[in-house]
């Protein structure tokens, strides 16, 4: 069945209750607007704490209604604050294990690619996610992009392109847990062959291994109960900030003797590639790009936040201000301390920029500590990530567009988690991992893989709600008004583009050869044929795009209508009254 729910929805702050007196009820009605419909929003305060559900009551949140309204049924346990739905974003991004893993791409250009590079294009990412947050507080549902896509595409495009969205999302999503595991495993060995002078140098069979590991123990964790995995959350927030506390003041006192000057920082700049040196310094963008990213993971846990409309909008903001701040800061620090030939960071013995450069301030057993803490904070980025694509697949599969969807779209009852989908990325992650152990081209495949399947995934409906769904679209609380919201949606689009077509360029050389091409191109855009092909031959003839499955739980329409009766008999009787004063007005004059 079709999205379009022509149900007047009513919903309050808190939630919509309904008493056998209308004495108990406190009603004040104003118009909102969701999805495509002008909706009566009203906001019912209960003045008794007596439990309407003990009482079979009709009984619905807000949320649900909100929900209700784009067309699905709760299922998931709200359990996710405003804080938790921001941390889940934060602890994917774990700013300093992501720069660890991905300083090396910024070095290329020397400290003007750190510092500047990372200030830069975070400036842009924020565009991008002012524009998702007024998507996800005006539609905040868990399959969000594919959803938004075929809302504002056009009648013969809505189809393929929310399933090509859906799809590319997903990939990229699980293609975040395989490079960011990947990381985790590559940071782990570098601290073990530190700790043998360079003696221990792993295979690929054992980075593989350590990869293995970390993606199975992430399928455990993210099958526990969604409460115990929002708290995790709020530890990932401190554990990740006190590092970057630790950090930051430690590497200047550690390098007091040589610190580099302001000149160095913040106009060195170095050209380790072939590129020209203007393209080289965009090609310096690829570490902030690859670590603010999954942003969007904070619309994929909407139906598991309270107050879904405001949480996700105010997640995705500060996760990336957040990033965009401390990570400036990071760079700097980083920029102040390092060894002036960037090359030899970069070619270093021990595998990891980061650990050469923690190595030369603070030597080898504050090096071994710190990047211990960093590779276990990068065990929760995946956990994290995980988590996040799990709600994505799950809510593709709620509509059909997987195959085994009837399986995968069951939630836990106990757990209220969707387990099997948490089960599928485990295993579809492990499979996509062995091509890190053709070689390192295939490798730094995988790294690219993310940001640019979720890059199109992001374009897709931004670019069609600027296009086509200005009569469609309806604000929610976050909304950055008719013009600025034109704009940035422009900005983000054009970035986006760019973007994706730098993030498939070969980052050492433009002269490609089988060893120097970016293979995230066949990658990415094989899915992207892939994910058409299979629609159009087959997948065509059943999926439909968003199914409702309200029909399996009728409770949340039971309970608007019967407010909305009587919100309909009070406003009658208010009526008659008034006529009833305007007549004894005129009686009176």
């Amino acid at each position: 069945m079709a999205m379009n729910m022509g149900v007047k929805m009513v919903y309050k702050s808190v939630a919509i209750r309904y008493s056998d007196s209308i004495n108990s009820l406190s009603i004040h009605t104003h118009t909102h607007t969701t999805n495509s419909h002008k909706i009566t929003m009203t906001v019912i305060e209960r003045k008794s704490d007596d439990s309407l559900q003990e009482k079979g009551v009709p009984y619905a949140t807000q949320d649900e209604c909100i929900l209700a309204d784009i067309g699905y049924k709760e299922e998931l346990k709200r359990h996710f604050s405003v804080v938790q739905v921001f941390g889940i974003a934060f602890s994917i991004m774990g700013l300093l294990p992501s720069i660890s893993s991905v300083i090396g791409y910024s070095l290329t250009a020397g400290p003007v690619g750190m510092v500047w590079g990372w200030c830069i294009a975070s400036a842009c990412i924020m565009v991008v996610g002012l524009a998702m947050a007024e998507l996800g507080s005006s539609l905040p549902t868990s399959g969000g992009l594919y959803w938004w896509t075929y809302h504002f595409a056009p009648e013969n495009a809505k189809r393929p392109l929310s399933f090509l969205c859906g799809y590319s999302n997903s990939l990229g999503l699980i293609g975040g847990l395989v490079s960011i595991d990947y990381g985790f495993s590559l940071m782990l060995l570098s601290v073990v062959s530190l700790a043998t002078d360079g003696e221990f140098e792993p295979s690929k069979y054992t980075v593989y291994g350590v990869f293995a590991g970390a993606v199975l123990t992430h399928g455990l964790a993210g099958i526990l109960t969604t409460k115990l995995i929002s708290k995790i959350q709020t530890a990932c927030i401190v554990l990740n900030i006190g590092i970057i506390v630790l950090v930051v003041i430690a590497l200047p006192v550690g390098a007091r003797d040589h610190l580099n000057d302001g000149k160095f920082i913040f106009t060195q700049i170095e050209n380790i590639s072939e590129w020209p040196t203007g393209w080289n310094f965009f090609l310096s963008w690829l570490a902030p790009i690859w670590t603010i990213g999954a942003f969007d993971s904070c619309v994929h846990m909407a139906e598991e936040a309270s107050n879904a409309s405001r949480a996700v909008p105010i997640g995705i903001i500060s996760s990336i201000g957040m990033c965009w701040i401390l990570g400036v800061i990071v760079n700097i620090i980083c920029a102040a301390v390092i060894n002036p030939d960037v090359e030899a960071i970069i070619n270093t013995p021990l595998g990891q920029p980061m650990a050469q450069i923690i190595y030369d301030c603070l030597g080898k057993k504050w090096t071994m500590a710190i990047m211990s803490i960093i590779f276990c904070l990068q065990w929760t980025m995946g956990l994290s990530i995980l988590v996040a694509g799990s709600r994505q697949n799950w809510a593709f599969a709620r509509d059909g567009a997987l195959p085994f969807s009837d399986w995968l779209k069951v939630v836990h009852k106990e757990t209220g988690v969707p387990r099997r989908t948490v089960i599928m990325g485990t295993f579809v992650g492990l499979a996509i991992g062995c091509i890190c152990m053709i070689d390192d081209k295939a490798a730094y495949a995988l790294f690219s893989l993310p940001p640019v399947s979720n890059d199109l995934a992001w374009l897709l409906p931004i670019f069609l709600k600027l296009v086509f769904g200005a009569s469609k679209f309806v604000p929610g609380p976050f909304y950055l008004g008719k013009v600025l919201s034109k704009i940035i949606g422009i900005a983000a689009s054009g970035y986006l583009v760019f973007a994706i077509i730098l993030l498939m360029f070969p980052t050492a050389t433009p002269h490609v050869t089988t060893d120097t091409m970016n293979y995230v191109v066949v990658l990415n855009v094989g899915v992207w044929i892939g994910a058409l092909a299979y629609y159009f031959l087959y997948a065509r003839r059943w999926y439909t795009g968003p199914r409702s499955n309200l029909e399996d739980d009728p409770r949340v329409l039971d309970a608007v209508r019967v407010v909305n009766q009587e919100l309909a008999k009070e406003e009658s009787e208010k009526a008659n009254e008034k006529q009833v004063e305007e007549h004894v007005e005129r009686v009176v004059i």
